[in-house]
């Protein structure tokens, strides 16, 4: 049997129990495709099946509708269930995130001369990447609704601002249905995480 550097290992040298995991993370792991196969299939089908409502809805009236993108609240008869499509744009900073860093490290040397070196950690958080690498978006963006009066400060501010580029769109589908006969709805969950 095939371990995992590649090297093959007679059966009698392999313990039960390795045996017992690798059947049962395997078996798992077919199931796990199996269901992440199904929502594909599921979102695909939702996505196109909510296109040709609004398609259908636009022929109707005579009006062209352009694309997939636009976000869509659609309801059962009995209000009993709610489907929505949301389209959110993906956005990534270019390398003017470097020049808005470099300059707000300036404004807080200058601002925190004496004082706690804490207050660098506040910005810095900003700056943090998370476990891909990559810049917490809402972390940054939050620094551009601090008013601070400050040239260099807008300075950095504006190179936020020219360093925001969207890098596509990512589309979703969800599910909700009615809590009892109240005006509540909860999501139907469509991940791991949340059932």
């Amino acid at each position: 049997m095939k371990n995992a550097a590649g090297h093959l290992v007679p059966m009698e040298q392999i313990r039960e129990q390795d045996l017992l995991r690798d059947e049962v993370v395997r078996h798992l792991a077919r199931r796990a495709e199996e269901l992440a196969a199904e929502l594909a299939a599921f979102k695909s089908r939702a996505l196109s099946d909510v296109a040709d409502l609004v398609r259908i809805a636009g022929e109707k009236y005579g009006a062209t509708m352009g694309g997939k993108k636009g976000n869509v609240s659609l309801m059962s008869f009995d209000g009993c269930y709610r489907i929505t499509r949301s389209v959110a744009e993906r956005i990534i900073f270019t390398e003017e995130l470097e020049a808005a860093k470099l300059l707000i490290d300036k404004c807080i040397t200058r601002w925190s001369s004496g004082a706690n070196p804490n207050i660098r950690a506040l910005v810095d958080r900003a700056f943090r990447t998370d476990s891909k690498g990559q810049i917490k978006t809402a972390a940054v963006l939050e620094l551009l609704r601090l008013e601070i009066d400050d040239d260099e400060w807008k300075n950095a501010m504006l190179a936020i601002r020219d360093s925001i580029q969207t890098a596509g769109t990512a589309t979703y589908v969800r599910v909700y249905r009615r809590v009892g006969d109240s005006d509540q709805y909860e999501t139907i969950p469509l991940d791991l995480a949340s059932v």
